[in-house]
């Protein structure tokens, strides 16, 4: 029964969605980091890291500036999103050692990243949701290559958070081979049957990046392994890992179905008085589609004496 189940969760997932993209693509790994063009001398770089069943195309609007070079992660086993370029693999590609799917591997697609792609030393990483663990796990394991970072969390996965009540009863009766059936169920029901429960008000661009909520992985392994690994994740990391972040800011929104707000809040308060916390008015976890009045400015962050990717 098992191996059927395996059969049925290693079958692959078709891509539903993707934009033009005009830029270069480096695989890494089981994952992806694209490079966006840019019009004019870019004076900030942003890397993303989208969230959970989400992918890279989360950022682009919120970042849209002539002047930002745009990096943007794909986590592990997740479809590229672009129509375009093909992507290319880099010569600093080095072998991952962790199991893919998981955010401790992704965080190694983000320290690559990191370490051979900024042209500039004003340095963002924004991560929303898990991607907010990706970040992290990053600076966990290597936490120099943050010191002069600016980090911005979006209603994050953190340490000793846990998920929605809602979300939990959910999933607590879905076994691994019920999976497949599980997601051809949601993708056969309207999306107005479950937009408002779970992501609030809906707008022209969240409708567009949250059609089709389980396209987004290669297969339906991942998307347990990533329900699995967030869960794991959470219960194992303790609040010594905030030690390392220097400065940056996390936003909480008002109203969060998919993860537990008060949870996040008591993880948030255990880092330093340099991380701010902001408590937005957005009404769903996904604050800056909601409004990106509360992405903070780019000009906010300072010019370092020495380029954190060196």
């Amino acid at each position: 029964m098992k191996a059927i189940h395996a059969r049925k969760l290693i079958k692959p997932i078709e891509q539903s969605y993707s934009e033009m993209f005009s830029g270069r693509v480096y695989k890494v790994g089981k994952g992806a980091v694209s490079v966006r063009n840019h019009s004019a001398h870019a004076r900030h770089t942003v890397i993303g890291v989208h969230g959970f069943l989400e992918n890279h195309c989360y950022f682009t609007q919120t970042y849209n500036a002539p002047d930002i070079e745009l990096i943007l992660l794909t986590c592990s086993n997740y479809h590229i999103p672009v129509s375009g370029p093909t992507a290319e693999t880099p010569a600093w590609e080095v072998p991952i050692k962790y199991l893919e799917g998981t955010i401790e591997y992704d965080a190694c697609i983000l320290i690559q990243a990191l370490q051979n792609l900024p042209s500039t030393n004003r340095i963002r990483v924004h991560g929303h949701s898990r991607g907010g663990a990706v970040i992290i796990e990053a600076i966990r394991q290597r936490p120099e290559l943050f010191e002069q970072v600016d980090v911005v969390l979006e209603a994050p996965v953190l340490p000793q958070g846990q998920l929605h009540p809602l979300v939990n009863a959910l999933l607590e009766p879905v076994s691994h081979g019920m999976w497949p059936w599980v997601i051809r169920l949601v993708n056969s029901a309207p999306a107005s049957s479950y937009n408002q429960t779970f992501f609030g008000r809906m707008n022209a661009r969240k409708r567009q990046l949250l059609d089709k909520l389980f396209h987004a992985t290669r297969d339906h392994l991942t998307i347990v392994r990533n329900i699995e690994n967030i869960i794991g994740w959470m219960e194992r990391t303790s609040f010594e890992v905030y030690e390392n972040m220097r400065y940056g800011t996390i936003l909480i929104p008002k109203v969060d179905r998919i993860l537990d707000r008060q949870a996040m809040l008591r993880s948030a308060e255990h880092t330093s008085n340099a991380i701010r916390i902001v408590e937005t008015d957005a009404t769903s976890h996904f604050i800056t589609l909601d409004s990106v009045e509360w992405v903070p400015s780019l000009d906010s962050i300072p010019t370092p004496a020495v380029s954190a990717a060196s």
